[in-house]
This record gives structure tokens, sequence and C-alpha cells, in this order.
């Protein structure tokens, strides 16, 4: 399915999808077709499924004329530092 479908059939609201085909251009990321899981209508359940997706799975609202995605290389971790 195509995101402009989605946002015809869901507008104005969060939706979980299972991005299906995508492509890379200068570290972005841009989803070309999703599968639709659900629509969720409350934006603090939307949150927490947010914070559940993994793989595949994202949470983005239909406002958003397309779907892109920035990619990070270098992500932001904290380690531990010998006190000697």
């Amino acid at each position: 399915m195509q995101w402009q479908e989605v946002r015809n059939i869901y507008p104005d609201q969060y939706v979980l999808l299972e991005i299906l085909t995508s492509h890379t251009e200068n570290n972005v990321q841009y989803v070309d077709e999703v599968a639709l899981v659900r629509a969720i209508q409350d934006p603090h359940e939307a949150t927490k499924e947010l914070f559940k997706c993994r793989d595949n799975n994202i949470v983005y609202h239909t406002g958003q004329e397309k779907i892109t995605i920035e990619i990070r290389h270098n992500p932001l971790y904290r380690s531990r530092r010998n006190a000697d």
C-alpha cells in the first residue's frame, strides 16, 4: 500500500505500519510501500507503541506528506571509564 492511500483512508491520525520497501539517499530513508497494521486514536498510545516498535515497524502521523527517517550512523551511547 502506498503512503498516500493510508493518508486518504485515515486522515489526521497516527498509524502503526510495517515498512515493506524503502530507499536511502543522503542518510535519509524514504519509505515507498507500507502495510497498515492498525490506526491509533490516542496520541499517548501512539507514543507507547512507538517505543515498542522493532524491525520494520513504525508509528507515523498521516498529516505528514512523506515518510522519511533520518539514519544515524553513530548513535549516542554511554560507556564506563576507568577511574585510574
